[in-house]
């Protein structure tokens, strides 16, 4: 089946306004940032009635008349702000940048953790390596990194990968246990944030985590916090190895914001792995951001950037993939999609897989 995306259908003149946005787009970037994190923006949100002059700014928050000036300026460009009669206050989209959640959490990810590295994204699509890695270590790929990565770095990695997935976690829960299953392979659980919730969703499901020895270590800890070392435990395996099998004798093998950390081959052995490892009642459960299922512009634009990242700084290779995909590839695998749940959360789609007979 053909697909189109995308149009040309704007004039000349949008066109080249359009082309020097992203000429300038890293500039401008630091710019917005910096009327956030040095308070300009919640200095106009806090003074919104009728507008406030430049050197009130200043001398409020102890910056520079010119400081403020300069920034102020990019933000009538960026349409963060606007100006009247010399006296400045907030627009829709600077509101967006000072209080959403979901803004807050690209742009610190976008800063912390892509921004040095990102200047090496044409290596890494020549190597097929993450070459943007290196400003921070030496390392295969950022899941061996993540344990002794800068805290500021670790945080905004963790804020972005699990503010997705939060808000997904409650959506699932109907389908997950639709079938009561009494033991729950999670594949790539990370810190165990999904085995904790599931485990005090449903006080008789068994948790096991499979993951890399560093992820493993932080997750054991976490469930040890909770109280929860009877009904939860890990695996480490490295799951880039395709010859070591999933561990067997589970009802449900869950994938969540995991499959689009491997390139094709890797999801396809993957997927070969968890048929191999289901029984014939048994099921695998795929939470993915698929570009192509979003309602929202903003959703798909994001996705795109995020695949950049997988590109640059996280393993050289894998990306947020096209529906049609990640389809292709469990039909390759010997399992079958038996059901599709779309808006799921913020952005996923659920993906329920039954081995082939």
């Amino acid at each position: 089946m053909n697909y189109t995306y995308g149009s040309d259908d704007k004039s000349a003149l949008q066109a080249k306004y359009d082309a020097q946005k992203i000429a300038f787009a890293p500039i401008m970037f630091q710019a917005a940032k910096a009327l956030r994190d040095l308070g300009i923006l919640e200095y106009l949100m806090k003074n919104r009635r009728g507008g406030v002059e430049i050197e009130k700014i200043a001398g409020e928050l102890k910056l520079s008349n010119y400081g403020v000036k300069v920034l102020l300026e990019a933000g009538i460009s960026l349409e963060m702000v606007k100006v009247e009669d010399d006296k400045w206050s907030l627009t829709k989209t600077g509101y967006f940048i000072l209080s959403d959640e979901l803004t807050r959490v690209n742009m610190d990810f976008t800063n912390d953790v892509n921004y040095m590295g990102f200047y090496h994204l044409q290596d890494a699509i020549k190597e097929g390596k993450p070459e943007g890695l290196k400003v921070f270590g030496e390392w295969n790929t950022v899941y061996e990194a993540l344990s002794e990565l800068p805290a500021d770095v670790r945080k905004s990695w963790f804020a972005f990968d699990h503010f997705y997935s939060d808000y997904a976690f409650p959506d699932v829960m109907p389908y997950l246990f639709s079938e009561s299953p009494d033991k729950i392979l999670d594949v790539g659980g990370n810190t165990a944030k999904f085995s904790i919730f599931c485990a005090k969703q449903n006080e008789s499901v068994h948790m096991t985590i499979v993951d890399l020895p560093g992820q493993v270590k932080e997750a054991m800890e976490n469930i040890k916090n909770e109280g929860l070392s009877d009904r939860i435990d890990a695996v480490s395996v490295n799951l880039l190895d395709q010859d070591v099998p999933l561990p067997k004798g589970y009802d449900v093998i869950w994938m969540s914001q995991f499959l689009d950390c491997f390139s094709q081959e890797e999801v396809l052995g993957l997927l070969k792995r968890s048929c191999d490892a289901l029984d014939e009642q048994g099921a695998l459960y795929i939470l993915e951001t698929y570009w192509d299922k979003q309602e929202f512009e903003a959703s798909t634009y994001s996705l795109h950037a995020t695949s950049l990242y997988f590109t640059a700084i996280a393993n050289g290779n894998s990306q947020m993939y096209h529906s049609r995909d990640m389809e292709r590839l469990i039909e390759q695998s010997g399992l079958y999609l038996k059901e599709v749940v779309e808006n799921i959360g913020v952005s996923h789609t659920l993906f329920i897989c039954k081995k082939k007979t």
